[in-house]
């Protein structure tokens, strides 16, 4: 059987770690990539983890980008501190593990997602896969500030069971997260923005909307699909708000 090292980040995530760290017990070994934890993280991190590093954080690319030369094994099955591997996945891991990953050097991995302690069934999250099983030296995270995806000249299968996932813990926290991140997609964004207009400012942020509550059915998650459809609009308008006080700011 293949081994597998299984990687996760961290950044005062105490609430997490015990529950992900449970969930990658077949890896043959778990490194916890810690941005300086206060919370208690890094301590608790230590005592249940095959080994804890430590580094700056930067962004969410390069911090995966530095870590992944440090695995010990050459596949890599990386997990987000608020992601679970299911029994099922981690079975299906396991085989492929086992009889081999034929011509694929990495793997898209569904998401069951939750929010606001419901299960999103639609609103644009039905459908989220992420590439989280992969080859330690044919792949690399390209670099994004955010919503960064593994990049590799090879093929590029799909396993049939997910992750779980639920990024949240409440809706002040979220939107703290939601701002933040608009904030790295205005540098994300700068480089490919041409001037910016009321198109920018009132017709995307309207279109984030209607895409994720009406064209991907949101209104079927009921309140939920409401916020998600409300908090998507929010961040493509901050988006380009802070993109906009990036440009003026600039020497």
């Amino acid at each position: 059987m293949l081994k597998l090292t299984a990687i996760i980040p961290t950044g005062n995530e105490r609430h997490n770690i015990d529950a992900v760290i449970a969930s990658v017990d077949f890896a043959d070994e778990v490194l916890v990539v810690d941005s300086y934890s206060s919370d208690g993280t890094y301590e608790r991190a230590q005592e249940l983890a095959t080994r804890v590093i430590r580094r700056k954080y930067e962004n969410s690319a390069s911090q995966k980008n530095w870590a992944i030369p440090q695995a010990e094994h050459e596949w890599i099955l990386l997990v987000d501190a608020d992601e679970r591997v299911t029994p099922e996945l981690k079975q299906e891991i396991q085989d492929i593990l086992k009889s081999g990953p034929g011509n694929y050097d990495a793997f898209w991995i569904g998401r069951i997602n939750h929010f606001m302690g419901k299960r999103v069934n639609y609103s644009g999250w039905r459908n989220d896969k992420v590439i989280r099983l992969f080859h330690r030296d044919k792949c690399r995270y390209g670099l994004q500030h955010v919503h960064e995806e593994i990049e590799t000249n090879g093929a590029v299968g799909r396993l049939s069971n997910k992750l779980y996932h639920n990024t949240y813990r409440s809706l002040d926290l979220y939107m703290e997260k939601m701002n933040r991140y608009a904030g790295l997609q205005a540098q994300d964004y700068d480089a490919k923005t041409g001037k910016l207009t009321p198109y920018h400012f009132v017709i995307k942020p309207f279109w984030g909307f209607f895409k994720h509550y009406i064209v991907q059915s949101g209104f079927r998650d009921g309140v939920v699909g409401l916020t998600i459809a409300y908090i998507q609009c929010y961040v493509v308008f901050m988006r380009y708000v802070k993109l906009w006080l990036l440009r003026r700011n600039r020497p």
